[in-house]
């Protein structure tokens, strides 16, 4: 190396350095500014490791479940501060929102048996800061159906935000492996075996569907339903553990949180660690290379087929990378994504990005494919009234089918959060069902506020992002005509191969990236 060139080099690094210091410096400042901690983001509740997770049985798992939730009342309930006994406080044993007051407490594992003997099983795993319940409109569907339904609670959630501070993605991983064995062990083989994973637990359904091609000794999926899986997420995740490096000093604590919000949710978290987007990245990370890798050795013949649901805009998880990253490589098996399109008759149209009306277009495949590619659309630009237009496998030309479920006027695209929500849940819904408005204190998806900034504990954002899905009827048949009738393939003897261009996971990877995006506000969905 020349003179010149080691000067130039050793100013880049210089150049570097001083950038991160001024970065850390700034976050460093921010967090000072912020609110501060509360006993649910620094009580970490004692959960099992991955090694012990592996040893477990389900009756010891849901023992130590109880016993957290034990410990949370004890260490976080029980020592609030006046000030922190508010009615919005979940963790205050006086809040309407508390959950253990509720006639079920949606934060806990569940199991649902069917009235006759079972015809299958389901493991549903929900997604980041999330809880089980919101997944509960469709375990109850799969039990309707004859199926055993476990909703497993994911380590480090429904419990306290500060669970996600230590959490790491090879727990949930383990207790996905032990739900399946759960749900082995109840229904065994033959009968059918379906994985359904909203968000980050989309990921977890993927990865145990790979893990078990590799290992003869884990059960093998027959079915994976998936709403807006985290195949891809944002590139800030993956340095996300330089924000939190501030915390290390104890006056920076609050450096390890993306968000410190009030927590008056029951049943999800508002606050955000900087480990939750560190293990998402990590667990997306690894599922895509093991994607590929199983690719290359042409081992994917055996992957079971995969339903996915997806908005074309979603804020949190990268919707071409569940394209780029995972389908591009699906075998024909009957796989297929449905995408609902943004509304295109909305009046304020014109306030929406360019990139909302082309993102459709963007994602439609233009060569033959594996899979079912359908969305969700308007019937035309001037009828709120909906058609599926469904491009089979192997082919180009949609079949068009029109729907009886109408775009809402005044919603212009589904969220990340509405996937898998009827629009009648008591907490989430837009139209929730009048004899259980009540049921969780309060209901966050009819809310229609206005008035004038900061007299709320929400922002804006959280008071235009669209809850529940209008579409959720189409969806819960889409899910049971899979139960009734198991995917297969088209017979067309397609080949599949990775798609040209930039590598996949680079692709993915850029794909998920928005300049003007908000990183700690991008983490705040499931």
């Amino acid at each position: 190396m020349t003179d010149t060139a080691r000067k130039i080099l050793t100013r880049l690094l210089i150049a570097v350095l001083l950038l991160a210091v001024v970065g850390l410096g700034i976050r460093t400042y921010r967090t000072m500014q912020g609110p501060p901690l509360q006993p649910w983001h620094t009580f970490v509740p004692a959960e099992l490791r991955a090694a012990e997770l592996d040893q477990a049985d389900w009756p010891a798992y849901l023992a130590r479940e109880q016993a957290i939730f034990d410990s949370v009342r004890t260490e976080v309930t029980q020592v609030l501060e006046p000030e922190a006994r508010l009615p919005y406080n979940r963790y205050f044993e006086g809040s309407p929102v508390y959950p253990p007051r509720f006639a079920h407490d949606w934060n806990r594992t569940y199991v649902m048996v069917p009235a006759a003997t079972p015809t299958g099983v389901v493991v549903l795993l929900h997604g980041l800061t999330d809880s089980p319940y919101s997944l509960r409109h469709v375990a109850r569907r799969y039990a309707e159906r004859g199926f055993v339904a476990i909703g497993l609670r994911v380590p480090g959630h429904g419990t306290v935000p500060a669970g996600l501070t230590d959490a790491r993605w090879e727990d949930w991983m383990a207790a996905t492996r032990l739900a399946v064995r759960e749900a082995r062990r109840r229904v065994p083989a033959p009968a059918p075996l379906h994985l359904v994973g909203f968000s980050n637990g989309g990921a977890l359904a993927v990865k145990h569907a790979l893990d078990a091609i590799e290992d003869p000794t884990l059960p093998r999926a027959d079915r994976l339903v998936l709403f807006t899986p985290m195949i891809g997420i944002t590139r800030f995740a993956r340095f996300a553990g330089l924000a939190g490096l501030p915390a290390l000093l104890p006056p920076f604590a609050g450096a390890a949180w993306l968000s410190n919000l009030p927590e008056f949710n029951p049943f999800k978290y508002n606050s955000f660690p900087v480990n939750g987007a560190r293990q998402s990245y990590r667990l997306t990370d690894a599922l895509q290379a093991q994607i590929q890798r199983l690719a290359r050795a042409g081992q994917l013949a055996t992957m079971p087929p995969v339903l996915t649901f997806q908005s074309v805009i979603d804020f949190t998880v990268s919707t071409p990378a569940i394209l780029t990253a995972l389908y591009a490589f699906l075998p024909d098996n009957g796989s297929e994504i449905v995408l609902f399109d943004v509304n295109r008759t909305v009046k304020f149209g014109p306030l929406l990005r360019p990139s909302a009306y082309t993102a459709l277009e963007r994602l439609t495949p233009t060569t033959p494919q594996a899979y079912r590619f359908t969305a969700i659309v308007n019937a035309s630009e001037d009828s709120e009234a909906t058609v599926e237009r469904s491009i089979p496998p192997g082919l180009l030309e949609p079949l068009v089918r029109p729907l009886e479920l109408p775009y809402p006027a005044g919603i212009f695209s589904l969220s990340h959060l509405a996937i898998p929500i009827p629009p009648d849940d008591p907490l989430y819904g837009t139209r929730p069902d009048p004899g259980s408005r009540s049921e969780f204190g309060l209901n966050l998806g009819a809310l229609d506020a206005r008035g004038e900034r900061g007299a709320l504990i929400v922002d804006q954002d959280f008071l235009t992002r669209l809850p529940s899905n209008p579409f959720f009827p189409y969806l819960m048949a889409r899910v049971e005509d899979g139960i009734d009738r198991p995917a297969t393939g088209s017979g067309r003897n397609i080949a599949t191969a990775p798609p040209t261009g930039l590598p996949v996971r680079l692709e993915a990877l850029l794909s998920t990236f928005a300049p003007d995006d908000t990183e700690a506000q991008r983490f705040a969905g499931p």
